[in-house]
């Protein structure tokens, strides 16, 4: 008779109570039964994976909005969120992989309108503290990286991340030797500077407003560290994220706003000089570099930092001859509004 009978399906409430119980257990019994502790890391992959059907659905029916809610709040209220951040590194890589997009899913959950994912890191920006250096260890570092990105759809983490104690941090994560987790770190770091009104919760107020703290020692490191870097693949990362970086519209009113100050107009000039130089230039490259030529060479004809720099000079003037010799070979902006850059 007993398998006639399919056992009741666990609510919510239930579900994240007993991962929060059985995070606490792998927390604190350092000293376990082997055995004992198996038996507790398959309990916990079994209840994770039963909370991920709730937030996605079993793939024949979708998840109920009410449910979801439900055990977003009880996952926030408990601090069950911080118990699993801390477990990652003791998850088999399949437990992991869920827990990944439960914490993606509660990123996005909203709660009579609030978006309390939001509201909960607000209150614990120190769980970044722990995600950033996760970078470091290879066993979790693509999953850290994942959720840091998740985690950054919402301004006030967003903001946190730009502030220059983690910005230098992830300077030293796009150099790490290893390539994937080394692409990882720059996805995440593309991410976080492109974040604005795709922000969970943002609106007319941008990410870059932080940049006001931020850009001056974002120069210094960029050059420095990653342009100027002796791994070729770390240059060649730095340029294709700074490329896609300068070609996002978006940004180019920010920058504009820091033309008034000298170290960072020569911080820029030396960023720039490395697109015009580079003698392997992309179409898009080439086609604003081209469309907008009289107004770059109007305004690199007045440019001027340090009066007797003769190095300075040597090198304005070989960007100003290259800029007024470029012609379009491959293929022009499809929009000229597009290729335009902000006077």
């Amino acid at each position: 008779m007993k398998g006639l009978f399919k056992p009741k399906p666990r609510t919510p409430a239930e579900l994240v109570l007993q991962a929060r119980d059985l995070l606490i257990f792998l927390d604190q019994n350092t000293e376990t039964r082997e055995r004992k502790l198996e038996e507790k890391m398959s309990e916990l992959s079994n209840v994770i994976l039963e909370i991920r059907i709730v937030l996605f659905g079993n793939g024949k029916a979708e998840p109920s909005p009410d449910a979801c809610a439900h055990l977003a709040q009880d996952f926030f209220k408990h601090d069950t969120f911080r118990l699993l951040i801390l477990s990652l590194p003791k998850l088999d890589l399949g437990a992991r992989q869920n827990a990944t997009h439960v914490i993606a899913n509660l990123q996005r959950q909203r709660v009579s309108g609030r978006l309390i994912a939001s509201e909960y890191l607000e209150k614990n920006l120190d769980l970044m503290d722990i995600l950033l250096p996760g970078y470091k260890d290879g066993e979790i570092a693509i999953t850290h990286g994942a959720i840091l990105r998740e985690c950054i759809r919402h301004q006030i983490v967003a903001r946190y991340v730009l502030e220059t104690e983690h910005l230098k941090k992830f300077f030293t994560c796009i150099q790490i030797p290893n390539f994937d987790i080394a692409s990882d770190a720059q996805a995440t770091f593309k991410v976080r500077w492109h974040r604005k009104r795709e922000a969970a919760d943002c609106s007319e107020q941008t990410v870059f407003q932080t940049l006001d703290l931020a850009v001056a020692v974002f120069f210094q490191e960029y050059n420095s560290q990653l342009l100027e870097s002796p791994s070729y693949i770390t240059r060649r990362h730095a340029v294709k994220l700074l490329g896609d970086m300068l070609l996002d519209r978006s940004n180019s009113a920010v920058m504009v706003r820091y033309d008034s100050k000298k170290t960072i107009q020569l911080e820029s000039f030396h960023v720039f000089k490395l697109f015009v130089a580079n003698q392997n230039k992309p179409p898009e490259i080439i086609s604003v570099l081209v469309k907008n030529r009289s107004k770059l060479l109007g305004f690199l004809g007045d440019f001027s930092i340090v009066k007797g720099d003769e190095q300075f000079e040597a090198d304005k003037a070989q960007v100003i001859k290259e800029i007024a010799t470029l012609e379009i070979n491959d293929r022009s902006c499809k929009d000229a509004d597009d290729c335009e850059v902000i006077s």
